[in-house]
This record gives C-alpha cells, sequence and structure tokens, in this order.
C-alpha cells in the first residue's frame, strides 16, 4: 500500500510540474512579444523608408509591458503598448497619430499569430470617428513578421486594411 501510495504521489508530482511548464495562449503570446525588443527594418517601403528602420521595440514595466514605436523619427511617430490582460488575456494600447488611443485585446497566441479586437479607446465613438479596430501580427520567423491594422470609420471597415512586412535589423 505504502509503494502504491508513493507511486501515486510521484506521478502527480510529475504531472503538477508538467502543468506550471505549460503556457497559456496568452502568456505564450505575450513571452513572443518580447521576443521582438531592437530595431526592424521596413521591407517593402510601407513606411516611405524603404530598407531603413521603421519599427522599434522595447521591453518596460519590468518585463510587464512591450513598446512598439513606428515610424520611428518621423512627424507622425506612433505608439503601442502591449501587456497582459488577466490570466488569460493580451491587451493593447495604440496612441495614434490621429489623436485616438484605440484599445484592443487579444486571446493570445494561435498558431504564429496574435489577432487583437477593439474593445473601446479614448477619443473615440466608434460609430463614427475612424479610428484602428483591429490588428494581427504574423510571426514568419524569428527575424521577420506582418502586421496588419484595420482602420474602422462610421462603424465599418475604412477601405483596405494597412499591412506592413519587417524584418530584424542585423
Amino acid at each position: 500500500m505504502r509503494k502504491a501510495l508513493g507511486g501515486v504521489v510521484f506521478v502527480l508530482a510529475l504531472t503538477a510540474v508538467g502543468t506550471a511548464q505549460m503556457k497559456s495562449p496568452a502568456e505564450a503570446g505575450f513571452e513572443r512579444l518580447k521576443t521582438l525588443q531592437g530595431d526592424w527594418i521596413d521591407v517593402d517601403g510601407v513606411f516611405g523608408e524603404k530598407g531603413k528602420v521603421a519599427v522599434t521595440y522595447r521591453v518596460a514595466g519590468g518585463g510587464n509591458t512591450v513598446v512598439e514605436t513606428f515610424p520611428v523619427g518621423t512627424p507622425f511617430e506612433m505608439m503601442t503598448v502591449y501587456h497582459r490582460d488577466g490570466a488569460n488575456g493580451l491587451a493593447l494600447t495604440h496612441f495614434c497619430a490621429g489623436g485616438t488611443q484605440p484599445r484592443m485585446t487579444s486571446k493570445g497566441l494561435e498558431g504564429s499569430a496574435l489577432t487583437f479586437d477593439f474593445t473601446d479607446g479614448t477619443n473615440i465613438d466608434a460609430k463614427t470617428t475612424s479610428h484602428m479596430h483591429s490588428a494581427r501580427l504574423d510571426f514568419v520567423s524569428a527575424d521577420e513578421f506582418k502586421a496588419t491594422w484595420q482602420t474602422w470609420k462610421d462603424g465599418k471597415p475604412e477601405g483596405p486594411a494597412h499591412s506592413f512586412r519587417i524584418v530584424r535589423k542585423k
């Protein structure tokens, strides 16, 4: 009986260790965002600076936020701050050159992508104001990804989504 009980305790301990090491999609997504730290080059010239640094990422707040700045060094430079949102979510606030601050949430990493959807924002009437409404980051590799941002106005998508592909500066 004692050996059987010891075996059960051992199996439960291994299960607990394995479960503790498994990351939720939100944890995995945030960890992936943190790997972006550094300078990134505009591959296609979407920001008018093809081949130059257009986006920077910085881990801040004691490792609890990721700050994205783009297009770097321009008069319309913007910032997006990513962070965890409870145990099972991610959130971002986009500080737009247009004066709006949309907030979006994500359930976390799904395959190799993070998708964020509008929840609310400041300086925004979602029924009329032009604002960023969704974002998707598709991680191609450790050194390349594609971002797609969709603007909304009058309660519906405003034109085609804005996509850009960037690679890590080496």
